[in-house]
């Protein structure tokens, strides 16, 4: 077979993987692992980056023991030469890079096992204007790898950074889709069963006023009250599934929230930036269960809201002077909703502070990039 033909047998099975799946880390996985064997390259990895330049260990296969060890610190930590020139948008194309820096590293601190794998080449991953991260691959003692060879990393990376886009904008589909399914799903409950309780509430408002027996005016009562709470209960599920005013602003959405839930808020916002849906989805949501925290255990009815957004993160605090509850950085947080919180807030790589005492209130700061 002509090493034309062998090149393109290559780039038709792994573009027959990358149009199999739908998982980035599965994708990526099994591509890099399609393209150390028909290849011959021994070791690989792939490097996602974020806008902030932030890389992390996506892929990776046959890792030398000095770069695999303790859970793969030195491929999670750290610069190095390839990710240095990536964020400085030196890297436009398949590239020998001399050597490796982390392998160079391990070298000089006795880390490990390197199986003679000394250099790399680095691929951009991208599609079109964007970017998505980096390919190496090497294979010890081999220190160059030729024009063609280079040529066919580049196929690859192309291939892969479309696969990246195609999922990307799939994701993006389904959470628009998740979205028009919350508000159909909040207006069918505001036209059917919050109609329903409310006509229940006045049946037996009625009902107490047309009776003169007590122990059916209690009756009526009862039912009366049962169905305020049901209601109220419903309203708040209204709320979660479509944000009234999140059209305006997560600063609107929040402060009319916060008056739902019969509480005075103060806000304090600065700055002007286009804030992704995810980001703000997660503010929100973030921010309602602060908001409810602070009506359910803060045994006050103030808070304040402060908001600044700049150009690449946006920082939300919620703090109250209530009663507080006694908490210690790097102690496990106490309550599911503040660990939800937490896990919202860090999914989109964010940071969530907490800071209280008894009987000084509380602040939850959220930190989110974008």
């Amino acid at each position: 077979m002509s090493e034309e033909n062998k090149d393109i047998g290559i780039l038709k099975e792994i573009a027959e993987l990358l149009n199999e799946g739908t998982d980035t880390k599965d994708i990526l996985t099994g591509v890099l692992k399609k393209l150390l064997q028909v290849t011959g390259l021994q070791t690989g990895w792939i490097f996602l980056m974020d806008e902030q330049g932030t890389h992390h260990l996506a892929a990776d296969d046959s890792l030398p023991p000095a770069l695999a060890a303790n859970q793969k610190e030195r491929m999670c930590q750290g610069g190095c030469w390839c990710v240095n020139k990536y964020n400085n948008k030196k890297l436009t194309k398949a590239t020998n890079i001399m050597e490796c820096k982390r392998i160079e590293e391990a070298i000089e601190e006795h880390a490990g096992e390197t199986c003679g794998l000394t250099h790399h080449a680095t691929v951009p991953l991208g599609a079109g204007k964007e970017r998505f991260g980096i390919l190496n691959v090497g294979s010890p003692y081999k220190t160059h790898f030729n024009k063609n060879e280079l040529a066919l990393l580049e196929a690859v990376a192309y291939q892969i950074g479309t696969a990246l886009k195609r999922i990307k904008l799939t994701q993006r589909e389904q959470e628009t889709a998740l979205v028009a399914e919350r508000n159909r799903l909040a207006r069918d409950l505001h036209d059917s069963v919050n109609q329903l309780l409310f006509s229940l509430s006045l049946t037996a408002r009625a009902g107490v006023e047309m009776t003169e027996q007590e122990d059916v005016k209690h009756t009526f009562g009862y039912i009366k009250d049962l169905a305020q709470e049901a209601l109220g209960e419903m309203r708040a599920l209204i709320w979660q599934l479509r944000p009234l005013g999140l059209e305006n602003g997560i600063v609107s959405s929040l402060r009319s929230y916060a008056e739902m839930l019969g509480l005075t808020i103060h806000t304090e916002v600065t700055g002007v930036a286009c804030i992704p849906g995810k980001v703000e989805e997660a503010l929100w949501r973030t921010g309602q269960e602060a908001l409810a925290n602070c009506k359910k255990h803060s045994q006050i009815t103030e808070v304040n809201l402060i908001f600044h957004a700049a150009k690449d993160q946006v920082v939300m605090v919620i703090k109250d002077q209530g009663c507080g509850f006694h908490f210690k950085e790097n102690v496990e947080i106490p309550t599911l909703g503040l660990k939800n919180m937490r896990t919202r807030t860090e999914s989109l790589n964010g940071q969530f502070l907490i800071k209280s005492n008894l009987g000084s209130g509380t602040e939850i700061e959220i930190r989110i990039p974008f």
